[in-house]
């Protein structure tokens, strides 16, 4: 995100090509003390974009969470060979402050994307711009401060209008346009893509409601569960068709707000949430030993779920 190499992963099942933005642009590839969206790109995804169309590919999703960047996918657009130039015909640099610089954007001769099909898979609604747009929302947790905020919907504003006049793409209120710092707007700009949401996209694609129908017992789980965990994420999805199949539900997670909680335990089926912090109230001795202490909070929480429940029959 800031122009170091990381080594990344995509994957490839026949003609489909698998990729996760925060392999490239993630916050987690960041130290707390370096994270400013005014200066982190996508411009990783764009190199791994290129690396995928090597092969013969027809398809290719992307992932939009986790990002460490709001910079309406520029780096990406950069790294494919676009020409995005201020006042003086100059390329900008990296970044999101740099797009209240851009002026003019200037496609490549022979895109390598050409006659591929791309989803952004994303789970918010957020436009490009406007109080639910990208700075207002995402770029506080990315490290902005409330002056950054502002520069970076400036800026946001001014790319919004460049990409129109010269992609003949209207993308600020897209829905999902905000996704991943504005790669939503990005992905629709310059690769024509379509913004679909990842969980009902999977849940299609993996027969989700019938393998929830056979089971007796549904698993899920998030880093932390907010209220925004049943808005088109993938507990949210889960949740839904458990209660459609009246399944019992055990929900896995880092840490759970009160409020969260308290909207679960209002659901209408047998329902349990594990925390991790709440068994670790040191937050950095939980994540780093995370995966140990899941293992044995998951052990518990099934005997637990099996004793107390007794509606949920043998497993």
């Amino acid at each position: 995100p800031l122009g170091d190499p990381v080594w990344a992963e995509y994957g490839v099942a026949g003609e489909l090509a698998l990729l996760e933005l925060a392999q490239v642009a993630g916050l987690t590839l960041v130290p707390p003390e370096r994270r400013d969206p005014t200066r982190t790109t996508t411009y990783g995804l764009g190199e791994l974009l290129r690396a995928v169309c090597r092969d013969p590919i027809a398809e290719i999703w992307i992932g939009l969470g986790g990002s460490a960047t709001v910079d309406g996918g520029a780096g990406m657009a950069q790294a494919l060979g676009y020409r995005l130039l201020d006042g003086a015909g100059d390329p900008i640099g990296w970044g999101g402050a740099e797009l209240a610089r851009v002026a003019r954007i200037e496609p490549p001769e022979q895109p390598v994307w050409q006659g591929k099909r791309v989803r952004g898979l994303c789970d918010v609604q957020n436009p490009l711009t406007g109080p639910l747009g990208a700075a207002a929302v995402f770029a506080p947790q990315k490290g902005a401060t409330p002056s950054q905020v502002q520069q970076l919907e400036q800026a946001l504003q001014q790319w919004a209008q460049v990409v129109e006049r010269d992609l003949g793409q209207a993308v600020a209120g897209i829905p999902g346009a905000g996704a991943a710092g504005g790669l939503g707007a990005g992905l629709v700009a310059f690769l024509e893509a379509t913004l679909e949401s990842g969980i009902q996209l999977l849940a299609r694609q993996l027969a989700l409601p019938e393998r929830i129908r056979r089971c007796h017992l549904v698993v899920t789980g998030e880093g932390c569960l907010d209220e925004q965990s049943t808005m088109g994420k993938v507990v949210g999805a889960v949740l839904e068709q458990a209660i459609q199949a009246q399944k019992p539900l055990l929900i896995l997670c880092g840490q759970v707000t009160p409020a969260a909680r308290a909207g679960l335990a209002a659901q209408p089926l047998p329902l349990r949430v594990g925390a991790l912090c709440d068994r670790i109230p040191d937050v950095a001795e939980a994540q780093r030993q995370a995966g140990h202490h899941l293992e044995q909070m998951t052990a518990q929480e099934l005997r637990d779920f099996l004793e107390q429940d007794a509606g949920i029959g043998r497993l």
